[in-house]
């Protein structure tokens, strides 16, 4: 891509009061859609990277519950299945926390018919439906992979009550 082809493409479109922006994004989270206007100043040029922060900042999701790590939580997983689609829950402690803002992603552990199971989550997806915290707990680590090693009730995450 040339500088010209760069600097077109990060180029606004200039409003006349009391007209829409021809510029709105249609972007569809979940089963909602909503509608982002970019923010425009007549006559003002957007970089690419204050382009790209206003588009991110229109995919976050704004209820999401605080989660910590040790906490046992409960993700509704957006199955598709032919047309159909169903939201199947995977409840597992969270084991580790990446990440920021619109790549935030949470790991979160659980044991399937005797086996551990773990599933990296973006939190801000639209194949995640819903995140709810059963249980808060107690840890004095930032990643829970020693938990990996453990069998049984050595798993067990002490519950915190304070949060």
């Amino acid at each position: 891509m040339t500088a010209e082809e760069s600097t077109a493409a990060a180029e606004t479109i200039e409003e006349t009061p009391g007209e829409e922006s021809p510029r709105e994004e249609t972007a569809a989270t979940g089963a909602t859609a909503t509608t982002v206007a970019a923010p425009a100043t007549p006559g003002r040029r957007l970089s690419g990277r204050e382009l790209i922060a206003a588009f991110e900042a229109a995919q976050l999701k704004d209820d999401l519950p605080d989660i910590y790590v040790g906490d046992t939580v409960r993700v509704g997983v957006r199955i598709r299945e032919g047309n159909k689609e169903r939201v199947q829950p995977y409840e597992g402690v969270v084991i580790a926390k990446r990440h920021g803002g619109l790549n935030e992603t949470i790991t979160v552990r659980r044991i399937f018919q005797g086996i551990g199971v773990e599933r990296v989550f973006m939190v801000h997806s639209p194949q995640v439906a819903s995140i709810k915290v059963e249980r808060r707990g107690k840890v004095r680590r930032a990643k829970l992979f020693y938990l990996r090693d453990r069998v049984g009730k050595a798993t067990r995450v002490k519950q915190r009550f304070d949060r």
